[in-house]
């Protein structure tokens, strides 16, 4: 899994427009009830496909993580499934 990033979402920012769960609907899912975004499984991505869904989140919810770990703190995620 060296070649991929874990991407983060602060559900707190997010807006719930669902463009990063068109873009990558194996990472992102829209909570209907929530109305916001949550991540499934891992949350890695190859880094090209990474910034591509960061660049395309209209309220800046979505990051590349710093770190290496499977999950961060300030990530919203369900488990897979």
């Amino acid at each position: 899994m060296s070649d991929l990033v874990r991407i983060s979402l602060d559900a707190e920012v997010c807006i719930g427009v669902g463009q990063c769960e068109l873009l990558e609907p194996t990472v992102f899912v829209l909570d209907d009830d929530e109305g916001i975004s949550m991540l499934v499984g891992s949350a890695h991505l190859v880094p090209e496909r990474a910034e591509l869904v960061v660049n395309r989140c209209p309220s800046g919810a979505i990051r590349i993580a710093e770190d290496a770990s499977p999950m961060g703190l300030e990530s919203t995620q369900i488990p897979d499934g």
